[in-house]
């Protein structure tokens, strides 16, 4: 029977009192030490409805939304590492304030919860896994084991929406007499499709965040360019400032070229044109503090796991409940988590742990939130962010790993290491961190010659043959051959993996339990090659439904395409091991010493990886689901935009032949549909036995094989 925390009588009337002397005092019990007034924390709780559903003998949830209004002390140590906090306007307590958005999934019953907090980062404002039981029965196991859900803001440019997104309000920089600060800034536009004029701040996935101002309209100043090429690695092509202004203006009619003067927007004459990526450096005006936000995280989280109250003695209304704190983030907001930890905020405003577990999702880099005009949104993606920020921190993870492109020393752990405040860590990487995100220095020496050794806390777990987004099932694949060379997406999924590992994370951090050994491709074994060693077999001869037609999948043809990783220089007040400071050389001068990349090596049988976690889909394959997939528009030579591929085996052994395809066939795997269904079940069964699986998904894969007609 599993124990929920109970505190004692006594203790509820100590936290009780101290509350009331807090309320008291108006403040915190945390006396920086330094200004001799600590931060003042308010809630403020605007709806509280029921969630649906009922969950194990833990019951009914609750769903809270709020807002926490927080200080950061400018003079606390603490907060040293947040660029342009010092140029921050604060109230009469010396205090930079700031704002963020909160929603919290509590037991109603909180007698019946866990004490397990989980923190799950949103991504630019959006929340990821809000869990809805519906469409995705498995995600109620965190609900019944007890746990608070709790997703708060962080990210300061996200706007106000009716997506619902989480927003935070940091701080603006300013100069000492109130002026606004200025510099360069740079966005990438990437038009989908022709048109007059392209809305700022630019980007695949940052496009809908909120902008910096140009300092000035006119384009004609000194620090202002547009250029255009149709390949990132091609010359950049200037468009003369009398061709675009910042300006909205329609291909035709009175609002054509020049247009309306409006610093969130780009006019060009005639037009942007999906052939080409374009560049826009200007100089920009007004910087959020945006370091900020991570400060909001720490405090955020810590006033939830430990406080009774805030400063106007609103009760915390998980107060005394919660023993344990994991946090967790997907793709850019796993990014944000592992920044989080590298600059030194797993350590509380008090000197304890924020979070006793992390697990970084889907991210291999890290997120630029603390340079001066810091674009947190920005990701890689189709055709951009190759030079983007967020790839001059440390990939390995030790406190003395070694850099030896760049020549500095220290890894994401080193400042957590220095204050005793590391968490039990987990990072997950899909196929697709290893050939468009660089993933591989995180398990090797810069120059791709040995595997590293990881720390003691730290677990990698590398999901064999997936894509990005995690979907799986041939349902989910898709076929556009006008803009992917093959079929996209992969059938092999990680989300049944990744439930698994939460729980044995919990396990680590509430009970000591292990967990799961690092499951990598290795230099060491052969299972991490360079992109020019890995050698598919030859997949021919397969077709796939488009528009209800049979469509010829193009025989696979390995290019060796991958996103490669030099170092960057950005200028001399650029800080690259923190992603701080500021960047005055955009586009950053490549200094012509690159990583090596190196990405897994694949099975001759099956064109599957052959190292890492492979999930059941993997252990009994219908097809070869790779890692990659190419852009199939003429003129453009790149990755599709953080997607895999498939095709299908074929079912027969005669069938491959004739085709000449070298893997086997669906007849030579499994025989008939029984030995299919039992290959699924076996590899269920040594998935659960291996703490991979939880039961509950075991199962539904074995009743999706049996569902799932493939052989006679």
């Amino acid at each position: 029977m599993r124990k929920h925390f109970l505190p004692t009588m006594g203790a509820i009337a100590l936290t009780a009192a101290a509350a009331a002397a807090l309320t008291a005092c108006g403040g915190s019990s945390n006396d920086d030490g330094l200004t001799g007034k600590a931060p003042v924390m308010k809630l403020e709780i605007t709806a509280r409805e029921d969630f649906p559903g009922t969950y194990g003998t833990v019951g009914a949830y609750e769903r809270l939304t709020g807002t926490l209004s927080g200080e950061v002390d400018p003079a606390d140590p603490k907060n040293a590492t947040i660029q342009d906090l010092a140029l921050a306007p604060v109230n009469a307590r010396g205090m930079a304030e700031y704002k963020t958005e909160f929603v919290m999934l509590k037991p109603k019953d909180m007698a019946k919860a866990s004490g397990v907090l989980r923190y799950d980062a949103p991504n630019r404002g959006n929340i990821l896994t809000m869990l809805n039981p519906t469409a995705t029965p498995s995600d109620a196991v965190y609900l019944e084991r007890g746990y608070v859900m709790l997703y708060s803001a962080w990210q300061g440019d996200v706007p106000k929406s009716a997506a619902a997104r989480l927003t935070a309000t940091v701080p603006v920089a300013k100069n000492k007499d109130g002026t606004s600060i200025t510099g360069p800034y740079r966005a990438e536009l990437v038009p989908t499709a022709a048109s007059p004029a392209m809305t700022l701040p630019g980007g695949v996935f940052n496009g809908t965040m909120i902008p910096y101002e140009p300092a000035s309209l006119d384009n004609t100043q000194p620090g202002y360019s547009l250029t255009r090429r149709a390949n990132e690695t091609d010359p950049r092509v200037a468009i003369p400032a009398a061709d675009w202004k910042f300006a909205t203006c329609d291909a035709t009619g009175t609002n054509a070229f020049p247009g309306t003067p409006n610093g969130a927007s780009v006019c060009l004459k005639g037009g942007f044109d999906p052939a080409y990526l374009y560049e826009l450096v200007y100089v920009a005006k007004d910087p959020k503090v945006m370091g900020v936000g991570l400060a909001a995280l720490r405090d955020t989280v810590s006033f939830f796991r430990s406080k009774a109250a805030d400063a106007s003695g609103t009760a915390n209304p998980v107060a005394g409940r919660i023993t344990h704190a994991l946090g967790q983030g997907t793709s850019q907001s796993g990014n944000a988590m592992k920044t989080f930890l590298h600059l030194g905020f797993n350590q509380a405003l008090d000197g304890s742990k924020v979070f006793d577990g992390m697990y970084a999702h889907v991210a291999a880099r890290q997120t630029n939130i603390n340079t001066r005009f810091a674009v947190p949104g920005g990701g890689g993606g189709l055709r951009t962010d190759h030079t983007a920020f967020g790839q001059t921190a440390p990939r390995g993870l030790d406190k003395d790993y070694m850099d030896d492109v760049s020549g500095r020393q220290g890894g994401v752990m080193k400042r957590c290491a220095a204050t005793n405040t590391c968490p039990k860590f987990f990072l997950g990487l899909s196929g697709t961190e290893f050939w468009q995100l660089q993933g591989s220095p995180v398990l090797t020496d810069a120059n791709g010659l040995r595997d590293l050794t990881q720390p003691d806390n730290a677990r990698i777990y590398y999901y064999a043959s997936t894509q990005h987004g995690g979907a799986g099932g041939t349902a989910s694949i898709g076929y556009a051959p006008s803009r992917a060379t093959y079929p996209t997406g992969t059938v092999v999924q990680f989300n049944d993996t990744f439930r698994a590992l939460f729980l044995n994370l919990e396990d680590w951090v509430v009970r000591g339990t292990l967990p799961p050994a690092s499951q990598v491709p290795k230099v060491a074994d052969g299972t991490l090659v360079r992109p020019a060693q890995v050698a598919f077999p030859a997949m021919k001869g397969l077709t796939w439904a488009v528009n209800g037609v049979q469509t010829a999948i193009p025989d696979f043809n390995y290019l060796g395409w991958h996103n490669n990783f030099p170092l960057f220089d950005f200028g001399p007040q650029y800080v690259p091991q923190d992603e701080a400071g500021i960047a005055t050389v955009l586009p950053p001068r490549n200094l012509n010493r690159d990583y090596a990349i190196l990405v897994p090596q694949v099975d001759a049988r099956t064109g599957l990886t052959r190292a890492g976690i492979q999930s059941v889909e993997a252990r009994a394959p219908l097809g070869t689901s790779f890692e990659f997939n190419y852009v199939a528009t003429p003129g453009i030579t790149d990755l599709a935009n953080l997607t895999g591929g498939y095709i299908p085996f074929h079912t027969t052994r005669a069938a491959r032949l004739a085709a000449g395809d070298g893997r086997v066939s669906l007849e030579e795997l499994y025989g008939n549909q029984a030995g299919y269904v039992a290959a699924v079940t076996e590899a269920a069964n040594a998935l659960v036995a291996q703490r991979l699986l939880l039961p509950r998904d075991a199962q539904a894969q074995i009743d999706r094989a049996k569902a799932t007609v493939i052989l006679p």
